[in-house]
This record gives structure tokens, C-alpha cells and sequence, in this order.
């Protein structure tokens, strides 16, 4: 079961009430039914297709009759309920239908509240949302919407909990989604799929801590590329000197970390530095040791320039 059924599944078995199950089945009718003389609400989810007969039994004391179909492509089936009577008076309780126009945006009281607002995003989720599994190399939460004007409307709910949602366009639809992990994981527990949370963090803050592991190994190992590229540098510059015959002309300071430098080629200038200064007993740090590597780096450089 892919994680956006699993989500599906989990929310499916709320207990809800009476003023929520309206404001979910609201967006479950605009967003997955063909209406005329009948209402057929068209499902691709089991577990979704048996919420929502059990909400029209509950609310509206009927039965829809229930047609399951293969799909055409691909594997599973399709589950169309139908809803034959009462159908003027389901469209207006749910704000789809008003005055025999139908509402593209819902009236205000399927939203009036916080309960009734997480059980709308709910049903948006159900039947046009997915989410992908944090195990992926990607998060991601998307709806898929018919029109703008839906589509913004959607968008601003999710933005009612701080979500940072975005709308791009694709061929026909509208597609509101979520990139953030955090706000996914927000998302998660206002439509009160808290099982999906807990599994979501876990993951998500597994892949944090992998993630910080690898970047703190990755400047490890930059750190210690630098260092020796450091004192291979500076071995070259000692060699230059010596091939010269310079080095007797130095003074006695730098006679001293080129001895050092000669002994200990791989030491970072620090251990270098606490070396120096254990077996002279005379302290030098490593900004000193670097000053005088600064020094050979330039007589090395005005012999260079002398011979081209």
C-alpha cells in the first residue's frame, strides 16, 4: 500500500460529526462527482468508496447504490456511487447547488469553523490528494484541481495554517502543492492522520540527521584534502630552497620549521606548531609557524622570478 493510501485509510476511520461529515462530504462531491438527474460520485479508493457511503447513510439516512468497474488502464477498480434521491436538497446542504446555480467556492458555513475547515481539507485530500512517502528522495504533497478560481481557494485554506502552498498550472488542471517537510507533516495532523505524522517524522528526522552526518564527513574530509595540500605546498617550496642551496642562508627561525616540515610532511600546521613547541621548549602557535611559511613562500618566489 503506497503512503498516500495509507493516509487515506487512516483517516477514513474518524469519528466525526454530523457538521464535519457535511463539511467533508462537501468537497467530496465537488471534486469527484457527475451531476444531473443523479448524483455518481466516481472512486478510485475502497476505503474512501465505503467513507463516503457510510457519511450519506448517516446524514442523509439513504443507501447509494454502489457499480464497481475495472479501470482501463492498469490494475484496480473503480467505484461509482449513486445517489437517486434527494438530490436538490443534498446539492444545497452542501453547498454545491444555490437557486439551481451551481457554486464553483462553497459558502462560508461548510468552513465556519476549525473542525468543520480540517474536515473540508480532508475530503480535498481524499479524493485529489497524494503525498509521497518521506523514504523518497523527494517531499512532496500535491491536490489536483479543476479550475483557478478552486484551486486558489484551496490554497489560501491550506495558507489559513501557515503551509506555504503553491499553484501551477498543468495541461487542464490546477495543481496546488506542498514542498516543505515540515509544513507536509503540518498538513498531516490538521486533516488528523496522526499515525501518518509519527511516521513521517521518524523518517523525516532520520534523513535530517543522515543528511547532517554526510555534511559534517564531507568537511571532515575537505579539511584534512586542505591540510595536506598545505603542507605538500610548502614541502615543494623547503625542496626549492635545498635544490638552490639556500636554505644555510636563512635565518635560524626558518632553518627550524623547515627542519620540522622535512620531518613531519603530512602535520597540519597545528600539530606542527605543538611539536615545535614540546621538543624546543620554545612556544610558537600556529599562526607564527604560518608567518614564517608566508616567508619561504616569498623567497621562493623572488628566486622564481629571477630565473624566468
Amino acid at each position: 500500500m503506497s503512503f498516500t493510501a495509507e493516509v487515506k485509510d487512516e483517516v477514513t476511520r474518524l469519528d466525526t460529526t454530523r457538521l464535519e461529515n457535511i463539511s467533508e462530504l462537501s468537497a467530496i462531491v465537488r471534486l469527484s462527482s457527475t451531476i444531473g438527474k443523479n448524483i455518481d460520485i466516481v472512486i478510485e479508493n475502497n476505503a474512501v468508496a465505503r467513507r463516503i457511503f457510510k457519511l450519506i447513510k448517516e446524514i442523509y439516512d439513504i443507501s447509494p447504490s454502489i457499480t464497481v468497474r475495472n479501470k482501463k488502464l492498469g490494475k484496480g477498480l473503480t467505484y461509482i456511487l449513486t445517489i437517486q434521491s434527494k438530490v436538490p436538497d443534498i446539492l444545497n446542504d452542501l453547498s454545491i447547488l444555490d437557486s439551481g446555480n451551481y457554486l464553483n467556492i462553497p459558502k462560508e458555513y461548510v468552513i465556519s469553523d476549525e473542525e468543520q475547515l480540517r474536515a473540508y481539507l480532508r475530503g480535498v485530500f481524499l479524493v485529489s490528494g497524494s503525498v509521497n512517502d518521506p523514504k523518497t528522495s523527494r517531499y512532496h504533497l500535491e491536490f489536483i484541481l479543476d479550475t483557478k478560481e478552486y484551486s486558489e481557494f484551496v490554497s489560501k485554506l491550506l495558507n489559513s495554517y501557515n503551509l506555504n502552498s503553491k499553484i501551477i498550472k498543468r495541461e487542464k488542471n490546477y495543481t496546488v502543492y506542498i514542498k516543505e517537510a515540515e509544513k507536509i507533516s503540518d498538513f498531516l495532523r490538521v486533516i488528523k492522520a496522526f499515525s501518518a505524522v509519527m511516521y513521517f517524522e521518524d523518517i523525516r528526522i532520520y534523513r535530517d540527521h543522515k543528511n547532517m552526518t554526510n555534511r559534517l564527513n564531507n568537511c571532515e574530509q575537505a579539511n584534512i584534502d586542505k591540510v595536506f595540500l598545505t603542507a605538500a605546498r610548502q614541502v615543494k617550496d623547503i625542496e626549492k630552497l635545498y635544490e638552490l642551496d639556500m636554505v644555510d642562508l636563512l635565518d635560524e627561525k626558518l632553518r627550524e620549521v623547515i627542519e620540522y616540515r622535512m620531518k613531519y610532511k603530512e602535520s597540519s600546521l597545528q600539530e606542527l606548531a605543538d611539536i615545535i613547541s614540546l621538543e624546543t621548549g620554545d612556544n610558537i602557535t600556529k599562526s607564527g609557524l604560518n608567518h614564517r611559511f608566508r616567508k619561504i613562500r616569498e623567497i621562493v618566489e623572488k628566486l622564481e622570478n629571477k630565473q624566468s
